[in-house]
């Protein structure tokens, strides 16, 4: 099918019809988006003197749901100025509109009656061939066509986004019995490369594949929470990060899903999954009725599992329900001895066979949950689909989970997982027996950098479908491996391109990163083409390793502290003046140094969640790694396009002064971090190594030379220097800022102003980067800069003083 997806029509604009609408915008499509006219005015139109009949009345709904919606955090879009791809309107007006758009989705309340009306508009102006499709959780897709014309019928289907549709990957595409197979291939790979998704093709069952067995794996805590005696927060610390799962574990999730939510999936599947052999499982325990009867739904009704009071002194305090006796308390600190021995091990597979053999009540809670999980996934195979893989997909990418079920009793073992199972009582499916008797051992496997797993039907290891766009680093590390060092380790990529992938905690950079960064230019010099700084960890990287300054900071060693500053700053300028093209891949946290590494590359292929920025003034220091220059040098640039020069500058030092970070690689363009012309964002990072590869590749056949070194940087010397300080004096006398704000900022000013010539000149970066060594190390003397580095060591958040 080549089709191309230029315009949408989002019919309901609820949290999840604006939030689909502000996605489609974020990768430039035109959305229409529509509800249905109010009945009656409100008392503020009433006031106006206002209609029914008027406009603004009848898009009322519609526009303080993209209104509300917009205003939220964290943001559904990209960029604020993307909102203006979207058009307001409702479904009397505006419903013959939708005759010109490409691809129709359903987003109204989860009835199927409403729905099966609303499908009847629809067709009464969609031009045949137009793309149709439910955003259903849970409704079968049978229904909702029945009585449509056999176009509609073959041009429709079930596309599940999960909420919010900005961040949550998972992308349920669900078939109708007419859908067209080409129907279905379109929208898997339109999810994947434009919408970033991670596309799943399910069958048509309650709550398809990532809530049939996410719900199931929440259920099953609630109903074995109080067996085991344990804590809301005792369960929440074992279900977070330790097992990658994301910080709000279990009962924090519910609260910010909704109480309701959860009820309405669970209570759908008990109703419609008779067949299920853990159909009781589904039923609600006393303690869920209790909370649903009070409205204790969770952040929507202002208590959950959790709720926010203001204590004695007006100071917030976050309370726990005690499930035991249904009342709110003081939260309880959750402590176990198996998870101490996880913390030496930064790889969270690597902590499951750790986990599950612990001999507290935290192994015990791990076994019995995993094996419960274990049983269940393996009997929902061929109903929810066919093939394991898409399980750990669908939970991978809808609830956050680092590795799927199958993925977790891989790194338990089989063996293990079917004895955690056996242990609850819990019977194994029968394909579970017959792969242990052939032999097989595990659900995947590894060949020539490509992913495999075990395909129950032909009882042999397949291929995981789509992935020739993607590098996936953990595949290729041991067989394309060309150095590795305690910080990074250089892959090669093949075409003549090489990566170089931090492998320090939180990936910050220190003396062995940058040692790993100077010998990836050297061997891509000497015997390839080009040069990717890439990973696939949750974050591109946090900065350099303040540790490391504080210490030499504390102990005086200003020489070593000089040769290290000046070690980064010549590290970056390699990167910007090496005889190859250098692409920087940034994504998730890049800031400081992860940041100023960005600058200095040729090219940056950013995903499009990249939260990326300059934050050194949260620790009393500036950019020391070339960032204060570079942001002079791109002032500078501007300078000779006509723009207020002043003004510009002015406006890169608040960038850096204000610490301020991208909500999203698109807003980095307006930071001028992202420069329009040169760098480009990709969607799905799943294929951002592979693009960053392909641009590297690109640069380089078609005659890649080395940049001449900069000796043109306009600076403005006292001119800007003198408007600066007065503005910092200004800012300090209205107690906008402390006196050590006023000192970091002044030597901020020194620096992006060339200091203190008496008149604008032309200098040479090294003239800039010597600048701005000399007043981070200053900094770096001043008790105040010293207390704000312990302060983040050990907070990991920002002092102000």
């Amino acid at each position: 099918m080549n089709k191309h997806i230029n315009k949408v029509a989002v019919i309901g604009s609820g949290i999840m019809g604006s939030g689909i609408a502000c996605h489609f915008a974020n990768i430039g499509v035109e959305v229409l988006l529509l509800d249905i006219v109010p009945r009656e005015l409100s008392d503020k139109e009433k006031a106006k003197g206002l209609t029914l009949e008027d406009k603004v009345v009848r898009n009322r709904l519609v526009n303080n749901s993209l209104t509300t919606s917009l205003k939220s955090k964290p943001s559904p879009i990209y960029n604020q100025k993307f909102a203006s791809r979207i058009t307001t309107g409702n479904l009397e007006d505006d419903i013959a509109k939708i005759a010109k758009v490409d691809w129709i989705i359903e987003v109204v309340v989860e009835r199927l009656d409403i729905k099966k009306m609303v499908f009847e508009n629809i067709e009464k102006h969609r031009t045949p061939g137009t793309l149709i499709s439910s955003n259903t959780s849970g409704i079968p897709i049978k229904f909702m066509s029945e009585g449509r014309s056999d176009d509609f019928q073959k041009h429709f289907c079930g596309t599940h986004f999960f909420n919010p549709a900005r961040y949550l990957k998972l992308f349920e595409i669900i078939p109708g019995p007419k859908t067209s197979p080409e129907v279905l291939d379109f929208l898997n790979g339109y999810g994947e490369q434009f919408l970033g998704k991670t596309s799943v093709v399910a069958k048509d069952t309650p709550a398809f594949i990532g809530n049939r067995i996410g719900i199931f794996s929440i259920q099953s805590l609630f109903h074995s929470v109080k067996e085991l005696g344990m804590t809301v927060e005792e369960v929440d610390k074992l279900t977070g990060p330790v097992i990658g799962r994301p910080k709000s574990a279990t009962f924090r999730t519910v609260d910010v899903v909704g109480l309701d939510t959860l009820v309405h999936v669970a209570n759908g599947i008990h109703e419609n999954c008779k067949e299920d052999e853990r159909l009781d499982l589904f039923k609600l325990p006393d303690f869920i009725d209790t909370m649903m009867k009070n409205k204790w739904l969770g952040s929507k009704s202002g208590q959950g599992f959790y709720k926010k009071v203001k204590g004695d002194k007006g100071k917030s305090e976050i309370l726990t329900l005690d499930l035991d006796t249904m009342d709110y308390r003081a939260k309880k600190r959750a402590k176990f001895a198996t998870l101490e021995l996880t913390k030496t091990i930064d790889k969270v597979v690597d902590r499951f066979s750790v986990l599950t053999a612990g001999k507290d009540k935290a192994g015990e809670f791990y076994r019995k949950s995993f094996g419960a999980l274990f049983a269940y996934v393996s009997h929902r195979i061929p109903e929810i689909t066919e093939e394991l893989y898409k399980i750990d997909d669908a939970m991978k990418a809808g609830f956050g989970w680092e590795h799927g079920p199958f993925q977790i009793w891989d790194a338990v073992t089989l063996e293990k997982g079917i004895e955690f199972a056996k242990a609850e009582g819990l019977e194994i499916a029968s394909w579970i027996t017959d792969m242990q008797a052939a032999g097989v051992t595990s659900f995947y496997s590894v060949k020539d950098g490509a992913t495999y797993f075990y395909d129950i039907p032909s009882k042999t290891m397949k291929k995981v479908p789509g992935q020739d766009a993607f590098i996936i680093l953990d595949n290729i590390r041991k067989t394309k491996e060309v150095f590795k060092n305690s910080g990074v380790v250089i892959e090669d990529l093949g075409d003549g391109i090489l990566n170089v992938e931090f492998q320090s905690k939180m990936n910050t950079i220190g003396g062995d990163v940058l040692a790993g960064l100077n010998k990836g230019i050297d061997l891509a010099e000497k015997d390839f083409q080009g040069l990717v700084v890439g990973n696939q960890a949750a974050n591109f990287s946090v900065g350099a390793n303040i540790g490391m300054i504080f210490m030499m900071a504390v102990e005086q060693e200003y020489d070593e502290l000089n040769m290290a500053i000046k070690m980064f700053q010549d590290t970056m300028m390699r990167m910007r003046y090496s005889s190859i093209p250098t692409v920087s891949a940034p994504h998730g946290m890049t800031l400081g140094g992860g940041c100023e590494l960005s600058l200095h590359a040729d090219k940056v292929v950013a995903a499009a969640e990249t939260y990326i920025g300059l934050v050194e003034f949260g620790v009393g220091v500036i950019p020391g790694g070339g960032g204060s220059k570079e942001f002079a040098v791109r002032a500078s640039d501007l300078f000779s396009k006509g723009d207020v020069e002043l003004n510009v500058l002015q406006e890169y030092f608040l960038t850096i002064g204000m610490a301020k970070v991208s909500t999203s690689a698109y807003e980095a363009y307006d930071l001028g971090i992202l420069q329009k012309g040169k760098d480009i964002v990709v969607v799905n990072k799943d294929r951002q190594i592979a693009t960053a590869k392909a641009h590297a590749k690109l640069m380089a056949e078609t005659g890649y030379t080395r940049p001449v070194k900069r000796k043109d940087i306009k600076v403005l010397g006292k001119q800007a220097l003198g408007m600066f300080l007065v503005g910092t004096d200004s800012m300090e006398a209205s107690h906008y800022i402390s006196e050590h704000d006023k000192k970091i900022a002044n030597k901020l000013a020194y620096v992006m102003a060339g200091g203190d010539l008496s008149e604008p000149t032309r200098v040479n970066e090294q003239y800039l980067l010597d600048l701005e060594r000399e007043a981070f190390l200053s900094l770096c003397t001043e008790r105040k800069t010293l207390e704000r580095i312990q302060h983040m060591l050990k907070t990991g958040k920002p002092l102000r003083n």
